[in-house]
């Protein structure tokens, strides 16, 4: 029947790419949520948010600079950190790893 060929055959085998786009999607949704966030369209602003975090400390970065440093840096160690696991389950899944 269908649903046993859905579940035995194609489930199994569309699983892989699907987690894999879906880990290398992650860190684009990163930065857009930071991005809508640093321009006011995210969460109020007791919230913690990496772009309100961004948006708040550029008032003060003559004499504060790390307020927007730290934010700058989670966001990007976040999203290179999730896009190399990404890649590296791309690369295993293609049977490339040593």
């Amino acid at each position: 029947s269908r649903p046993a060929v859905i579940v035995r055959h194609i489930l199994p085998n569309a699983i892989k790419p699907i987690l894999i786009l879906a880990t290398i999607g992650i860190g684009g949704n990163i930065v857009n949520g930071a991005a809508l966030s640093f321009l006011g369209f995210g969460a109020p602003p007791p919230a913690p948010e990496w772009g309100g975090m961004l948006a708040m400390g550029r008032n003060y970065l003559a004499n504060a600079w790390w307020l927007v440093a730290w934010p700058a840096l989670a966001i990007t160690l976040t999203v290179v950190s999730i896009s190399v696991i990404g890649r590296e389950l791309l690369r295993r899944s293609e049977g490339k790893h040593p």
